[in-house]
């Protein structure tokens, strides 16, 4: 599964031409991606049909939330149910570099069927500790990561240990990946997704629009 982030209906719609099988709907992606407007993500989701998962994220200062924070998220999680989006992403830590176990039960409790990710927040924590805890949540459906902080390629080892730890979760490989690496990555890891950001686009900029070829190009090396 090749999921890609995407910021505009343009991109969306290259997203789904050129072979990848879900999008993950973002703004700000040089703030690591947050919320997007909500006519945009109407408007992606009644564009394609491949599936639509949106950040819930409305500001970039951390992962650690204050009661306003999580009622801004509660009602974006809402609309965006309403929307009829695939699934949202979203991840929350304490002050200890923890997962909330709090407010993330009150965030995913009225999800009813949407697919959720947590994101890479989880690179912050012990990563293999913490997807045994998310073990526990049943409606959580995927884990981003690139296996804990620094280069994704040092961290194999952590992410085969994730990929055994995960049960009914999909782990979903990101953060550093690149045509660089991609093959090494493909031979040392098994069953897991992956998802791509800056790598596909234009000279690696956020700013500038997907890469026709450089993302069919990664479509043909993930089939192969």
């Amino acid at each position: 599964m090749l999921e890609i982030i995407g910021m505009t209906v343009e991109d969306a719609k290259m997203i789904e031409g050129c072979g990848a099988d879900r999008i993950e709907l973002v703004s700000a992606l040089t703030e690591g991606g947050l919320t997007p407007s909500f006519g945009l993500i109407e408007k992606v989701v009644n564009s394609v049909k491949i599936p639509v998962n949106v950040m819930i994220r409305h500001h970039a200062n951390s992962f650690v939330y204050s009661e306003e924070d999580i009622n801004i998220m509660l009602k974006d999680i809402e609309i965006v149910k309403g929307i009829g989006a695939n699934g949202i992403v979203l991840g929350l830590l304490d002050e200890k570099n923890k997962i909330d176990e709090v407010n993330l039960n009150r965030l995913i409790e009225n999800t009813n069927s949407l697919d959720i990710t947590f994101h890479k927040a989880i690179d912050e924590t012990n990563p293999v500790e913490s997807i045994k805890l998310l073990n526990s949540y049943s409606k959580i459906t995927n884990v981003l990561t690139s296996g804990g902080k620094g280069d994704i390629i040092n961290n194999l080892d952590t992410i085969n240990k994730m990929i055994n730890e995960s049960e009914n979760i999909k782990v979903l490989l990101g953060g550093g990946l690149n045509f660089d690496n991609i093959e090494k990555v493909k031979e040392s890891i098994c069953c897991c997704d992956y998802h791509f950001g800056t790598a596909v686009r234009i000279d690696k900029d956020p700013f500038k629009k997907i890469d026709e070829k450089k993302l069919k190009k990664l479509v043909s090396i993930l089939n192969s």
